[in-house]
């Protein structure tokens, strides 16, 4: 901002997005996610990991316990932002305590010997948890104000429907 004596200070809108309804839509998603993948851990995916083979099996094992570890600091991520929605603790607070909350970092690539021999149903599980991460993560650092900068040349969306919109109107006149 230009300094003309004009006080007014830019809003920051990350916690407002936190706190609004789409934050309730991604809370419900998220512990439905741990639910289902709970739920298939103790049963199907029980039954389909011992009939894999030896590496695929090891390979089980080690997927299934990321999932779980990550989607255990997701639901920790979401129960505070949760409580500070609800007035149960101050945002102060719930910052100080997600900081004690370290995400494991989202493999990049998956695969390796064994992974396409995993059951359909662990790798969309996987492949779930990755996408509530990568959503979760943006919000934190909308949150927290720390969204990385616009890369040049790497598409925007907003920026691509405020050039549209701009586009149509100037037709018009």
């Amino acid at each position: 901002m230009a300094d003309n004596g004009d006080t007014r200070q830019a809003i920051s809108i990350g916690p407002r997005i936190v706190a609004s309804s789409g934050f309730d839509a991604l809370y419900r998603e998220g512990m439905g996610l741990i639910e289902a993948v709970a739920a298939y851990l103790d049963a199907d995916g029980r039954i389909e990991s011992r009939v894999l083979p030896r590496e695929a099996g090891f390979l089980y094992a080690t997927e299934s316990m990321r999932l779980t570890t990550r989607l255990m600091q997701l639901a920790s991520w979401l129960l505070l932002q949760r409580a500070v929605n609800e007035g149960e603790i101050s945002r102060d607070n719930a910052r100080s305590e997600k900081e004690k909350v370290k995400f494991s970092a989202t493999p990049s690539q998956r695969g390796g010997p064994g992974y396409d021999e995993l059951p359909r149903a662990l790798r969309d599980f996987i492949e779930k948890g990755d996408r509530l991460f990568e959503r979760v993560m943006q919000l934190d650092a909308l949150e927290k104000g720390t969204l990385p900068p616009m890369t040049p040349g790497v598409a925007n969306g907003v920026a691509d429907q405020l050039s549209r919109l701009k586009a149509a109107f100037a037709r018009a006149e």
